[in-house]
Parts: C-alpha cells; structure tokens; sequence
C-alpha cells in the first residue's frame, strides 16, 4: 500500500525544541540574512497597512523580470499561491494535478484538499489540469529532465517552481526565457536572502491573453493585504543590486562549503546523489530515523526524505564547515552508541 505523503505535513526547519544550532534541514542561504534586506525590514513602516493592490511593488517586480506589471501575482508565501492556484484551478473546472515522481508536499496536499486527484510521474500528464514543476527540484536538486516538455505543452496549467534557482550552484536551467514565458513561475527569494522567517512570494504569469481568467479567479481568491510591510520590503530589496551582489558572493562560497560537506558526508559512508542546488540528498549508512534523537540532543537536525517518496535517504542544506565537523562527530557517536 502506498503510504499519504500528506497525511501530517512534514518539514525542516525549528521543532518543539527550537532551531537546531546546526540545522541542516532547511534550504535557505547559509551565508545569509543579507545585511541591505535586514535593514530594508529594520525600516519598514509597520505601523501601516501597504498599498492593497501592491503597485509599487508589482511595477518593480515587473521590471526585474522584464514583464508585464500585469502578470505578477503577489503571494503570501509559496505555500498560499500553491493551494490559492489549486483553488483556481477547481473552481474551474479541474480534475486532476500532475506532480514529478518526489516533490515538495505542499503539491499534493493542496490537491486533496481542494479535491483533486493526484497523478503522479511517471504517469502522463496529459489529462492533468495543472502541473507541477521544479527546477532544481526538491529535494534532490537536479534538472528536471521532462521540463522542455512541460513548457511547450497547451494541455493544463504547468507552474514551474523556482525556489532554488537563484541559489543555483551548478549546472544551468533548462528553459530560456521564451519558454518560461509559457509557464507560471513562483519566485520565493526569502531562501536566496537568508530569511526564511519572511513569507514573501509571487508568481508570473504566462504571456498571452488567455491567462485572464485564471488571473481573474486568483485574485478573488486572494486575501487582503497578502503581505505585510516587512515581506513587501524584502521583496523590493531582491530587486536591487546590492542584494544580487550580495546573492552572488555568497554563491561562491556556498560551492566551496557544498564540496567540503560531500566530501564528508562520503568518507562517513553515505551515497550523495547528483545536485545542482546549495542541498543535496545522501542515503546514510545507518537509517536517520534511529539516529535523529541523539544527533537532536546534539544540536544537529537532517530532514529525513521519507515523506518525499525517498526512504533511507536525508536531504542535508549546504551549511559551514563548522557545522559540517559538528555533524560528522556526531553521527559518528550515535554510531559508536549504537554498537555498544
């Protein structure tokens, strides 16, 4: 029996004890918060509503991406616009989501709760009325080989997830430009920014007139004031060219931490599985799950792949070497302990 992915959703990141002062679990930038968006946050009036229809901020967006300002959707975060767009999609009419063989779970739980049936690769996509992409993917950070496909197709709504593209330390995007114009493209920069705890998002549109309706119902369905003052000014900030500096910089360094912590990760025994992003997956030489406790107690936190369809494998985000070394001493206790 196939076990529900979205029976309780399943995350990285702080638990009941706190953030773990090594946390692997979570795929924001290691180098971060950037300095310019903390300050731009430090300074946001919060004692203000913003601009309902996000304007300003729509038009900046825009020219970033060099589109429309009418093609931008403002979102809570991606986690809204990933149930707000499956909303959509049954209000008119869907049956079916189309989503890659491991994914992020948020997909697949938007679906059940809106109703729709799950199809699931490599089951065709063609009877799907929206389709899910990602790019590098989660959570094992590749390419995904099918996503040419998925652009030039007209059957469905395709929505490409670039959470990690900007945080891209490898290999290069399989979309030009004229082919993500074909798709919706939900933007997350909080991750590239360090600063994760700032829900902040927005999609693009496709190009073309017969977006409008899809356009129509997602902002019914929208709530008030999505953003606050402190993610509209996060999102100002990632169009600047102090913070994309700052992105760039920081990418250098991430390629040298991610090479160090495979490195390390293979001389403990584990496989790590190709990656283009700042994460990467390792199936371990012991299962995580037996270990999670003591490397809790030890400040260390992996995020176990077992709810992404990948058993006996953790995804681990690319963190420093100090925390690399603290990772390494304490698997091997929890090894030592076990054997005693």
């Amino acid at each position: 029996m196939t076990p529900d992915r979205t029976a309780n959703a399943v995350h990285g990141g702080p638990d009941e004890s706190g953030t773990a002062p090594h946390d692997f679990s979570t795929n924001g930038n290691a180098i971060g918060p950037c300095p310019v968006a903390v300050a731009a946050i430090r300074a946001a009036d919060a004692a203000h509503y913003p601009d309902p229809r996000y304007t300003a901020l729509r038009t900046r967006l825009a020219r970033f991406h060099s589109v429309a300002a009418e093609r931008i959707v403002i979102a809570a975060s991606a986690s809204e616009f990933i149930h707000r767009i499956s909303a959509a999609v049954a209000q008119g009419g869907g049956l079916q989501v189309w989503l890659p063989a491991h994914s992020y779970g948020d997909y697949e739980r938007a679906a059940q709760a809106w109703g729709l049936q799950s199809l699931r690769a490599p089951a065709s996509h063609a009877s799907a009325a929206l389709r899910w992409c990602c790019e590098p993917s989660s959570p094992m950070g590749q390419a995904q080989a099918d996503l040419v496909q998925h652009a030039e197709s007209r059957s469905g709504i395709c929505v490409l997830d670039m959470a990690y593209e900007p945080l891209r330390l490898e290999g290069r995007a399989s979309l030009d430009a004229t082919q993500r114009d074909r798709v919706w493209q939900l933007w997350t920069p909080n991750k590239a920014m360090g600063l994760t705890g700032i829900r902040a998002a927005y999609a693009i549109a496709p190009d073309g007139d017969d977006t409008a309706p899809l356009l129509q119902r997602l902002d019914r369905l929208a709530p008030s004031w999505p953003l606050g003052t402190h993610g509209v000014a996060l999102l100002e900030t990632w169009t600047g060219g102090e913070a994309q500096a700052w992105l760039a910089q920081s990418l250098q360094t991430l390629r040298a931490w991610k090479a160090g912590q495979r490195a390390l990760c293979e001389s403990l025994g584990w496989h790590c599985l190709p990656s283009d992003g700042n994460f990467f997956c390792a199936r371990t030489d012991r299962p995580y799950p037996a270990q999670a406790a003591a490397l809790r107690a030890d400040g260390i936190k992996l995020r176990d792949c077992a709810s992404f369809g990948l058993p006996g494998h953790v995804r681990l985000g690319v963190l420093p070497p100090q925390s690399q070394q603290a990772l390494k001493e304490a698997w091997t206790r929890a090894a030592a302990s076990a054997d005693y």
